[in-house]
C-alpha cells in the first residue's frame, strides 16, 4: 500500500520531467511551446466563458424558482409507474446542464433521505452513470467549432436514459 501513495505521489512530477525530457531529447524550445498552449487555452477559456456562463444562470434560474419542485408534482402519476422517485426528477434534469448544480441537488437528498437510503443509493449510481450533455456539447463542440452535431445530442440523451434505467435496476437488486 505504501507504494501506491508514493506512486500517486510521484506520478505528475515524473510525467512533467518525462515531458520536459523528452521536449529537451528533440531540441524544442520548451518554454515557448508552454507559452504558446498556455495562450491557446486561455483564448479556449474566453471563447467558451459565455456558454458557461449561461448554462449556470439558467440552473441556477430553474433551481431558485421552484421549477423543478414544480416539475417533480406534475410528473408524480408517471414516475410512480415507473417506479421512478420524484425526489430525483430534479437531479436527473440539472444533471444534464450541471454537474456541480445536481451534486448540490444530491447532497440535498443525502441530508433529507441518507446516503445510504435507497433514494441515496439511486441517485448516486444515477449521478454517475450519467453526463452532463448540454455543458460538455455546448463547451467542446465551440472549442472544436462544430457546427453540426448531428446525432450527438440524440446518442447522448439516450445514454442518459441508460444510466438513469439502470440506477432503478441496479438500486432494486442492491436493496
Amino acid at each position: 500500500m505504501g507504494f501506491l501513495i508514493f506512486l500517486s505521489n510521484a506520478l505528475i512530477p515524473l510525467l512533467i520531467f518525462y515531458i520536459v525530457a523528452f521536449g529537451l531529447s528533440k531540441k524544442q524550445n520548451i518554454y515557448d511551446d508552454f507559452i504558446k498552449g498556455a495562450a491557446d487555452g486561455f483564448r479556449t477559456v474566453l471563447g467558451i466563458m459565455p456558454t458557461l456562463i449561461g448554462l449556470m444562470v439558467a440552473v441556477g434560474v430553474l433551481r431558485a424558482s421552484g421549477f423543478l419542485d414544480f416539475l417533480s408534482g406534475i410528473t408524480q402519476s408517471i414516475m410512480a409507474l415507473l417506479h421512478f422517485p420524484t425526489e430525483l426528477v430534479p437531479v436527473t434534469i440539472v444533471k444534464m446542464f450541471s454537474s456541480s448544480a445536481a451534486t448540490g441537488l444530491l447532497l440535498d437528498i443525502y441530508k433529507e433521505f441518507g446516503p445510504d437510503s435507497s433514494l441515496g443509493t439511486m441517485a448516486s449510481i444515477m449521478m454517475s452513470s450519467t453526463e452532463t450533455i448540454f455543458y460538455t456539447m455546448s463547451v467542446y463542440f465551440m472549442a472544436a467549432h462544430v457546427q453540426k452535431s448531428r446525432y450527438t445530442l440524440t446518442g447522448a440523451l439516450l445514454a442518459t436514459l441508460a444510466g438513469t434505467i439502470a440506477s432503478i435496476i441496479l438500486t432494486g437488486f442492491l436493496t
